[in-house]
């Protein structure tokens, strides 16, 4: 099978598409024929060698979620079958096949390429609302609210009965506030900004974007209990918890969603930004450009 590949850490230039032979799925694994592979900042980051787990070793395959057709089950698999389709947590998702160690159904009326916005979008806003302990009539703040996981959070938080304030860039102010939250731009000031909405306080603050956010939020909290950051390195260094999804698998979860996004219900920040396998490099830079907000995927035909 073809996949992408890399045998040292640098800039995209060193991710390469190989053949190799297609994995096996082992106890309680799916193996998935992938029509599309989600790209996150965590993959360039372990590609730059920026974020690192243990000793390193090679070659490395990234991609940690897809979407595709469930092509053979492990033992001790029995709530999916070869020829489903579906989406979830991968191994080497940016290839043919790859394994997956969790899979939620996908709905016949979503796409693809919107169906692999959801794994770690899902998983990351659930972990950090569940930290953050959040209660009906609360108050939240989500900085970043236009991004993928921050507009995942706010819907969530929202129809949990938690009141929203969303910060983003002031071009997506509506996006924010279709969301189902009040929305402010982040930057100097926003602390102010954040008060004139919620003059009754934050209960607490979800960074999905860093931009420095944390000493307006510990000035809003009055301290630093419940504020939770996904995005800032500095986050030790103003006693913040830093969190990320980490090994949770919100099967039940995500499928809500997914039917949700038919429904209308609930709905993705923007259009994909879609391309094929090899070039796996280019979207990588997209997605580390930063720009739009739609999610970067990439597309096996």
């Amino acid at each position: 099978m073809k996949a992408i590949a890399f045998n040292e850490f640098g800039g995209p230039e060193v991710l390469k598409i190989v053949d190799i032979p297609a994995p096996e799925p082992g106890e309680g694994e799916v193996r998935v024929a992938v029509r599309a592979a989600g790209i996150n900042p965590a993959d360039w980051k372990i590609r730059s060698g920026a974020l690192s787990f243990g000793t390193p070793s090679f070659p490395q395959y990234p991609g940690v979620e897809v979407a595709g057709v469930v092509d053979a089950v492990g033992s001790g698999v029995s709530d999916v079958a070869a020829g489903d389709e579906v989406f979830g947590w991968a191994q080497g998702g940016y290839a043919e096949f790859a394994i997956c160690t969790a899979v939620a159904r996908k709905p016949a009326g979503l796409a693809w390429v919107d169906a692999v916005a959801l794994p770690v979008a899902v998983s990351t806003a659930d972990t950090v609302l569940r930290e953050l302990e959040l209660r009906p009539g609360e108050t939240l703040l989500v900085n970043g609210a236009a991004g993928a996981v921050g507009s995942m959070a706010v819907q969530l938080a929202v129809a949990a009965g938690v009141t929203v304030i969303g910060t983003a860039s002031q071009a997506n102010q509506d996006a924010v506030r279709s969301l189902g939250a009040t929305p402010t731009t982040y930057g100097a000031g926003v602390a102010d900004r954040v008060r004139a909405v919620a003059p009754n306080g934050i209960d607490a603050v979800f960074d999905a974007a860093g931009h420095g956010v944390l000493p307006a939020a510990i000035e809003l909290r009055g301290g630093t209990d419940r504020i939770v950051t996904i995005a800032d390195p500095a986050a030790a260094e103003f006693n913040v918890r830093f969190t990320s999804a980490g090994s949770q698998r919100p099967v039940e979860l995500a499928e809500r969603v997914a039917e949700g996004i038919v429904s209308g219900e609930f709905r993705l920040p923007g259009a994909a930004r879609t391309f094929p396998l090899e070039q796996a490099a280019a979207a990588q830079q997209e997605s580390e450009a930063g720009r739009g907000r739609g999610k970067v995927v990439v597309t096996i035909d």
